[in-house]
């Protein structure tokens, strides 16, 4: 089973070929982005792809993060993944910016560990969620200020390390403060790729179908629509 996941909702523009029957991921490409998404994103699917030795014939099931993130680029790998899996009638997996970025921590960043997924919103609030280190959660997502970030976190942290990560995290540790046994780990999109990429090769298609490739936001997006003009 080949699967390949899109990451573009947060502040790259990512893309992984996973194989299950290897269990390794054969190609990764990730790009430092917050705009121009459309224009990259399907030739960066391209070079991986080549790097991996594959066409898109290979690809088996589809994997994209949803958000939250940014609006405009979120909706662009959510085009392109509907896309490429519609015309190949291929599966295609829903995974959150949270979850993705979570799940793309190495095992030893999470053996023992709290983890607490610290998004960037391009706004003051941090979009976060805690995590166990078996990778359930431990509440729901929140967009939550700088400046309560400390209180939030007492609340919804059990005591002991913990590790942040995600595109946020120099936000996040700075919000923090003196925590005691943090560890900080930046995400740069790559990581997240290869984590959904990696789940839409484990799970079975019943599960699949119950994470739908739909955008998630925390917030409404900032975006006015011109007024409709009557007939």
């Amino acid at each position: 089973m080949i699967t390949l996941g899109i990451d573009t909702a947060t502040s790259a523009c990512a893309c992984a070929v996973w194989s299950a029957g290897e269990g390794r991921a054969l190609a990764v490409r990730a790009e430092a982005m917050t705009r121009g998404q459309a224009e990259r994103l399907i030739p960066l699917v391209q070079e991986t792809l080549a790097a991996a030795g594959l066409g898109f014939d290979a690809i088996g099931r589809y994997a994209a993060v949803v958000g939250p993130g940014t609006f405009t680029g979120l909706r662009i790998g959510l085009a392109a993944a509907r896309g490429l899996a519609l015309a190949a009638d291929r599966p295609l997996l829903g995974v959150t910016s949270l979850e993705a970025a979570a799940r793309g921590l190495d095992v030893g960043d999470r053996d023992g560990r709290t983890l607490l997924a610290c998004i960037e919103s391009r706004r003051d609030e941090l979009f976060v969620q805690p995590w166990g280190a078996d990778l359930a959660p431990l509440a729901d997502p929140a967009e939550v200020l700088p400046a309560d970030l400390p209180a939030y976190a007492a609340r919804v942290l059990p005591p002991g390390p913990v590790t942040l990560v995600g595109d946020a995290v120099g936000r996040g540790a700075a919000a923090l403060g003196p925590w005691p046994d943090l560890r900080v780990i930046q995400t740069t999109g790559a990581a997240e790729a290869v984590a959904v990429a990696r789940l839409a090769a484990a799970l079975s298609l019943e599960e699949i179908a119950a994470r739908p490739a739909d955008p998630f936001y925390l917030r409404l997006p900032d975006v006015t629509l011109a007024p409709t003009r009557p007939a």
